[in-house]
């Protein structure tokens, strides 16, 4: 029977290898690419995201009262969006006005 995790942010870099054995016929070794994009959020950035915010609470550098502002211009952003949500904090995310109409 598969592990019912307790919060979804168990779940983060608990994504699939891939075996990429056509792609490196011929290869020494084995290949295998991580399905990053199977994680909640669907971006490489959640485990930066929970793990900064998992720093912040081990040097009670955040409480429940801290709002948390981050610069930022995609997948960090959405990745701390996510984990704050979970974590209760509340999250004032910015962009600089140098970025491209495209990003922004």
């Amino acid at each position: 029977m598969a592990k019912i995790a307790d919060s979804i942010l168990e779940l983060i870099g608990r994504t699939p290898l891939v075996a990429l054995d056509r792609i490196a016929r011929g290869l020494p070794g084995r290949v295998v690419a991580k399905m990053e994009s199977h994680n909640p959020a669907s971006s490489v950035k959640d485990r930066i995201g929970y793990a900064m915010i998992l720093a912040a609470e081990a040097d009670h550098r955040i409480t429940k009262d801290t709002v948390i502002i981050e610069p930022t211009s995609g997948n960090t952003g959405i990745a701390l969006a996510f984990v704050c949500a979970v974590r209760g904090y509340r999250l004032i995310l910015t962009m600089p006005e140098t970025m491209s109409v495209r990003i922004r």
